[in-house]
């Protein structure tokens, strides 16, 4: 797939990178090489799903930094955009599709 393109009826698409939009959907359980569609009904897991993955991410960078200061090395480099960056439109999608009760997909 060369890019992950995000459609509601509610909102303009979202367009991710691969790299990005794969993980987004992995996070969501979901099968980021086939065609899907999410309800309403679970978006709010949807986004409980990536908060939670943001939060891990944001802890791990955190130890991994500790870890290094405490070793005297240098701070560990992470990727400039973070996730909690990359899924925050993602994120606004999802909350404005289920408020107007319409499904968002990719891939069709």
């Amino acid at each position: 797939m060369s890019v992950y393109r995000f459609k509601s009826r509610e909102t303009g698409d979202l367009v991710m990178l691969p790299a990005h939009g794969k993980r987004l959907l992995e996070i969501l359980g979901k099968d980021p090489e086939s065609p899907g569609v999410l309800l309403p009904d679970d978006m709010p897991r949807a986004i409980d799903a990536i908060r939670a993955a943001v939060l891990s991410e944001e802890a791990e960078h955190k130890r991994l930094r500790d870890e290094a200061e405490a070793r005297g090395e240098p701070a560990p480099t992470f990727e400039s955009v973070s996730l909690r960056m990359r899924s925050t439109p993602f994120i606004e999608m999802l909350q404005r599709a289920q408020k107007a009760g319409v499904e968002m997909t990719w891939g069709v």
